[in-house]
């Protein structure tokens, strides 16, 4: 903790860095990425600043304050800070409810609300906060982005067509106006804003490097000063104050005012960062840049304060204006700090001439711009993709049109991480079997799964919110199989579990074996291994129930399951192992008890069946195995009766004489030594390990 607060001034110390690091042979080409990104930026300034419903000159200060702060105290190189469209009509949705648009109390709550917002980024980046953005889905910033392209259309059209509407941020009632007033449409405005329209859209598609916005306006003020048109009910910007951006009086000691305005801030500056991190992740991907999002975060927040104290308003950072600084070759982040320098030399020199910049063409610049927010392939590739990212996408845009911005952006992140804790809470668990080569293990919903051994896939991780969905999926395929009394579970894809994790596989494990069988585990993970160990389920488990997932099967079909029913009762080859296993269906009339241990019945070693088989008095060994099984090798005196022919009709063995019974592993032995002791033998025995251990040792002669 010490370490991360000895880190903070860091922060604030990053444009001693860049200054340090500054190499003479960028300036030429930042001088020029910032004089392009100048010409860009200035009608931006001005149209932007309209759309928050504040006065041009705000937009400007805000474009110089922004650009040159967000550079000197963000961590992207290509990030460009300013006025944008989505902080231009969230400033304007946030005050309207408050004061009149325009009104020197909407004015200084502009200013209060950026530097609001701006302390809430600054905060989170001394807090390290910036891991938290990568938990905001595209689908929301694509839905909210679309969203906001229809709310600055038609927020705009009433300018374009000269309409007399109080401000209002609502889609259908600029709509409603529109149509209530038609036929007050003023025709010269309606046209010049097409022309503009027009003119901004060809001139990107011819080239675009080309400053279309600030050609547009040139032309139009040019139009408007040569023919007159402010005369013939033209509305135009009017005269820009010239000099530096001044000091705002902003009333931060108004308690009351700061929080009506502090849910809106908050939201403002969630959406900006967001905004911002997503452009320069973008951006960053091309340049091969590494950023830091919590020194973003401080350089947005700081720049959001410095625009609201000298005279500006909220900003955050444009994907047009950063993508072109990256195309017109930037190299430092001094790039940003020139383009907002020779804007502010620009204001100086060329205020008189915005005079006669006609307001019709503005708002033609923004809807053009709006045209170019809506983003047709990602949506159609959402739109084709998940529909859960569909679904947010969507809900996001209507809500985004239809409901308070810091809401509808807000409810389109709660939905987007609801959307992830219900995928995360009900994750695959799926059973898989041997594919046709049996190679891999994969889900084969069409093939019979096998009567003694289920095996489950578990695509997710062990934790509270989705041990019970595992869980209930787990049981219910016990009640589809009921017959399985063993498991295995594939854990590659559970890369975290909790401890309710671990209360929900002690479940598992106790069922199963209350059932007479039990649960093994494969391809467990580290951490997901250190938790079992930590907490004592490993050691309730058994090590010998965690095994290697190349070994397993073929372990637990030698040594777990009951070979009986493997041969006697089941029809399906589910395993590798099944393929050369003798197979004799029994006959319904012949019920096959479940295999028990035999506490009463004697185990003999291989060696000292060997020796007794020497002696002058050897016993009886009977080979329960089937006939392909005997002939491949046997116990020279041993006798075969199958079990399953035991089972229909019981030998007629000497009772006063010891029985050696025989079979693979000892198992069917068990079986056939359980029938004979119900006959009423009492000198019975079991070949400890079967043939298995019998060719183990040595003792095994073969028959060709």
């Amino acid at each position: 903790m010490l370490a991360g607060l000895k880190s903070i001034p860091a922060f604030f110390l990053h444009p001693i860095r860049i200054v340090q690091t500054y190499q003479l042979r960028d300036l030429r080409p930042d001088l020029v990425a910032g004089l392009t990104m100048g010409v860009v930026s200035l009608p931006q300034g001005i149209a932007f600043a309209l759309l928050a419903g504040l006065p041009p000159q705000m937009g400007l200060y805000t474009v110089v304050v922004g650009a040159i702060v967000g550079a000197l105290w963000g961590s992207s190189i290509h990030l460009h800070t300013g006025p944008t469209n989505t902080s231009s009509i969230l400033t304007f949705s946030a005050l309207l409810p408050l004061f009149a648009p325009g009104s020197p109390q909407f004015i200084v709550a502009a200013g209060l609300i950026a530097v609001i917002a701006g302390v809430f980024r600054v905060i989170m980046g001394l807090a390290r906060l910036g891991v938290l953005v990568r938990f905001v889905s595209d689908s929301v910033i694509v839905g909210f982005s679309a969203g906001v392209g229809v709310l600055i259309i038609s927020s705009e059209l009433r300018n374009l067509f000269r309409i007399e509407a109080p401000p209002d941020p609502g889609v259908l009632s600029n709509i409603a106006a529109i149509v209530v007033q038609w036929s007050n449409l003023h025709w010269p405005s309606f046209v010049l804003g097409i022309g503009v329209i027009v003119m901004v859209l060809g001139l990107q598609r011819l080239n675009r490097r080309l400053p279309g916005a600030l050609i547009a306006i040139v032309v139009a003020a040019t139009l408007v000063s040569i023919f007159n048109l402010d005369a013939a009910g033209l509305r135009v910007l009017g005269q820009i104050p010239q000099g530096l951006p001044p000091l705002a009086p902003l009333p931060i000691f108004d308690l009351d005012l700061v929080g009506h305005l502090s849910t809106a801030a908050l939201a403002i500056a969630i959406i900006g960062l967001v905004e911002a991190t997503s452009v320069a992740r973008a951006i960053a991907i091309q340049s091969g840049q590494r950023l830091d999002a919590n020194q973003e975060f401080i350089g947005q927040g700081l720049a959001n304060i410095a625009c609201g104290i000298l005279s500006g308003y909220g900003c955050s950072s444009s994907f047009n204006r950063s993508a072109l600084n990256y195309k017109v070759n930037a190299r430092t982040p001094l790039a940003a700090v020139f383009s907002g320098a020779f804007v502010l030399i620009a204001m100086l020199i060329l205020a008189p001439l915005a005079a006669e910049v006609p307001r019709a063409a503005l708002a033609a610049i923004l809807i053009a711009t709006a045209f170019g927010i809506f983003d047709r392939k990602e949506i159609a590739r959402i739109m084709r993709g998940a529909h859960g990212d569909a679904l947010i996408m969507i809900v996001t845009l209507l809500a985004t049109v239809f409901l308070p911005l810091q809401f509808a952006v807000l409810s389109g992140i709660l939905m987007a991480l609801a959307y992830y804790l219900l995928q995360t809470s009900t994750p695959r668990v799926q059973t898989v079997l041997p594919d046709a080569a049996f190679q891999h293990l994969i889900h084969r919903p069409d093939k019979p799964n096998c009567p003694q051994l289920g095996i489950i896939d578990i695509f997710g991780d062990l934790y509270f919110g989705a041990v019970e969905h595992i869980e209930i999926k787990l049981r219910q395929n016990l009640a589809h199989n009921p017959t399985q009394r063993f498991l295995l579970l594939r854990m590659q894809s559970v890369h975290r579990c909790d401890i309710s994790g671990i209360h929900m596989l002690e479940s598992i494990v106790r069922l199963y074996r209350e059932r007479g069988g039990d649960v093994f585990l494969v391809r467990i993970r580290e951490p997901v291994l250190e938790m079992m160990q930590a907490t004592g389920f490993y050691d309730y488990l058994g090590a010998s129930n965690v095994l290697p997932e190349e070994k397993a099967i073929s372990h637990i079909f030698y040594k777990i399951l009951d070979p009986a029913i493997c041969i006697y009762e089941c029809e399906i080859r589910a395993f590798l192992e099944c393929q050369n296993l003798p197979k004799r269906l029994i006959p319904d009339h012949i019920a096959l008890e479940p295999e028990h241990p035999l506490n009463d019945v004697a185990h003999l070693s291989p060696g000292k069946v060997w020796r007794q088989l020497q002696s002058a008095a050897p016993p009886l060994v009977i080979d329960v195995r089937e006939p392909r099984e005997f002939k491949q090798g046997h116990i020279p005196q041993a006798r075969l009766i199958p079990l399953l022919d035991m089972l229909a009709n019981p030998p007629d063995l000497p009772y006063d004489h010891p029985v050696i019974l025989v079979c693979r592993s000892g198992r069917r032995s068990a079986r056939a030594a359980r029938l004979l002791v119900s006959e009423g033998h009492t000198n019975v025995r079991i070949l400890q390990g079967g043939m298995i251990a019998w060719q183990n040792a040595g003792l095994l002669e073969a028959i060709e």
